[in-house]
């Protein structure tokens, strides 16, 4: 070879290495995957031998498995505040569902109840951050048109504004119109088939649209919440041992299970995975009224023990992290907003007020503590504190309740009465943290009654 031509081969060489350095590396997409009222041991990665989720035990098998993860309250709309927010939603009201109740006074539509406007939601710093926002599923942050996901943050919107629905069509609009199927913003249409189907097909559709730009996809299955609706050809053949609504259970479960299979063999197919951050969990306890199983915790969905608020949580980040492995500590679904944040190449800095941190930096041993050595609950008069091993339970009819979590997981032995010592300083965290509350919107909010109902009307 000439020296001219080793001459220019170098020049070359340097150039292209030096436009390989200066690129930056792309910001990843981010999947959340989040079921409701799901059992804590209704999945093969978390014990099941009964119930079929091949395709989230992939997952799991590919991913961070977190076995003390909680949600910030024990129902479902609250929870969704503090993961929306990074923060404890009780900081900004939201204490209770928002439905009407003997906690809402006279005038409060429950069109009129919803994430409160000054807050800024996980879709807000993601776009200021260049992402591509989607919500899909069950919304249950407020009904009224201030409170849409379209003005909080997210870019496109299919699912339904309320709690819950049916899965299959309705054949005419219901009387409740927070159930209705809305694309856009007040663009109703309802679905065809099994709403768990079309709501992943959906998904599907939204990534294909935004491969080729950072996306944030939320999917909000409705399912398993009730009502127990369920395609036959999902239902677990006579021998798999399960007694009626454990069957249906079953069948949903499954279904929300290869919806989640569609999603990631897409990503998968698009050559996606690699650079996605894909979570999956739940919104709070398995439910008693859908015959979950929170095995082996305590409690259901409502209540403070374990069986409440401790969920399945899996984190997959291409090949940043061991897959198959556990993170033993406890993290609460408000630290989304901080990690799906600090992902993103966002200003983690920058977020104001919040209760949640970035798991990455935990995940990947630039910090070695713990991420919270103390976790609260509150709802009304009930609240409960988990100070490391210790987790007071309090309620208004009874002597309050301890447990040494790290000893006796299921709750089986109240210790109160022999460390009295650890309930009286365990009381006093409570209650210091109690002040710096804000008072239950639905307590102290008054709505004038005929601006509600025109509120409701022009929804409607």
């Amino acid at each position: 070879m000439r020296m001219g031509t080793k001459k220019y081969l170098f020049i070359i060489i340097f150039l292209l290495a030096g436009l390989y350095a200066g690129k930056k590396s792309s910001p990843p997409n981010i999947v959340f995957l989040f079921a409701d009222d799901a059992g804590y041991a209704d999945f093969g990665f978390q014990g099941s031998a009964k119930f079929y989720t091949p395709h989230l035990d992939k997952l799991a098998r590919e991913s961070v498995k977190f076995t003390q993860a909680y949600t910030t309250a024990a129902v479902c709309g609250p929870s969704r505040a503090g993961l929306m927010t990074g923060r404890y939603q009780q900081r900004f009201g939201v204490e209770e569902n928002n439905v009407p109740s003997a906690m809402s006074p006279a005038g409060l539509t429950g069109v009129d109840m919803g994430l409160p406007l000054d807050q800024r939601t996980i879709a807000d710093y993601l776009k200021k951050a260049g992402y591509r926002n989607v919500y899909l599923g069950k919304w249950h942050l407020g009904g009224a048109n201030r409170y849409h996901p379209l003005k909080r943050g997210f870019d496109e919107f299919y699912g339904f504004r309320g709690g819950a629905r049916n899965y299959f069509p309705y054949e005419s609009p219901p009387k409740d119109s927070l159930r209705r199927m809305e694309r856009g913003f007040r663009n109703f249409q309802e679905h065809d088939g099994y709403l768990t189907d079309a709501l992943a097909d959906e998904a599907v559709a939204s990534i294909e649209r935004n491969k080729d730009n950072p996306f944030f996809l939320f999917l909000s299955f409705n399912a398993v919440h009730t009502p127990m609706h369920y395609l036959d050809a999902d239902l677990p053949e006579q021998k798999n041992s399960l007694g009626e609504k454990r069957r249906q259970l079953y069948a949903m479960t499954k279904a929300m299970d290869r919806a989640c299979g569609q999603i990631l063999n897409k990503l998968d197919e698009l050559g996606l995975t690699e650079n996605t951050l894909i979570v999956f969990s739940n919104d709070n306890g398995g439910a008693w009224n859908n015959n979950s199983s929170n095995a082996p915790l305590s409690g259901v969905k409502g209540t403070h023990l374990e069986g409440g608020i401790r969920v399945p949580f899996l984190l997959k980040y291409g090949n940043k992290f061991n897959g198959n492995t556990t993170f033993d500590h406890p993290i609460s679904t408000f630290d989304l907003l901080p990690t799906f944040v600090d992902a993103s190449g966002g200003d983690i800095d920058g977020i104001k007020n919040t209760d949640g941190v970035s798991l990455i930096p935990f995940l990947n041993g630039k910090k070695n503590y713990i991420p919270h050595k103390t976790l609260y609950w509150k709802k009304e008069t009930r609240a409960a504190v988990r100070d490391g091993d210790w987790k007071l339970i309090r309620m208004p009819d009874r002597p309050a309740m301890l447990f040494n979590i790290a000893n006796d997981p299921i709750e089986a032995y109240d210790l109160a009465t022999k460390h009295p010592q650890k309930v009286k300083m365990l009381y006093k965290k409570l209650f210091d943290w109690e002040v710096t509350l804000t008072r239950p919107l639905w307590m102290t909010k008054r709505v004038n009654s005929k601006r509600a109902m025109e509120t409701f009307d022009k929804y409607r």
